[in-house]
């Protein structure tokens, strides 16, 4: 079952590397802190690398302002998404993190097969934004689609 405002974030281990590779729960992540988290299905893919990444690094200040923290994620290893966050300019406190085996994106129940086109079990494209924790905002992109899970669209639709 898919993720719906109100629900709690659940437990989960992703990974980032920061002087090493680092695991992080998400009770850690998320528990006392406003949080918008995006996803990608891939890194280096090229609506992820042209708009999606690059709308979340030129808003970062905006986010940052309102106290909230911005974290990427995607169904790759962390090693992919630290060469990726460094070719994309990522600026410090955008933390750039690792599902690899899709277990957060399962748990959240925003997997896609992506099988089709040799990339596996991916996650869609969405953008969420949490409070302590709890869903207050969920943006799902239909299939094909970058249009709600934009920085822009998400700033103009925070909750509060």
């Amino acid at each position: 079952m898919t993720i719906q405002l109100g629900d709690r974030i659940p437990e989960a281990v992703l990974q980032y590397i920061e002087h090493g590779v680092h695991r992080i729960d998400t009770n850690t992540l998320f528990d006392g802190k406003k949080v918008v988290l995006f996803a990608v299905p891939g890194a280096f893919t090229p609506t992820c690398s042209e708009r999606h990444l690059p709308g979340f690094v030129a808003n970062f200040d905006a986010f940052h302002s309102r106290g909230i923290l911005v974290a990427c994620m995607a169904v790759n290893d962390p090693f992919v998404m630290q060469a990726w966050g460094n070719s994309q300019n990522v600026p410090d406190g955008l933390r750039m993190l690792s599902d690899g085996n899709a277990g957060f994106t399962r748990a959240l129940g925003l997997e896609m097969d992506a099988s089709g086109y040799g990339m596996g079990m991916r996650s869609k494209r969405f953008a969420l934004y949490a409070e302590n924790g709890v869903v207050r905002g969920l943006w799902v992109e239909e299939p094909g689609e970058f249009r709600v899970s934009s920085a822009e669209h998400v700033l103009a639709n925070l909750p509060g």
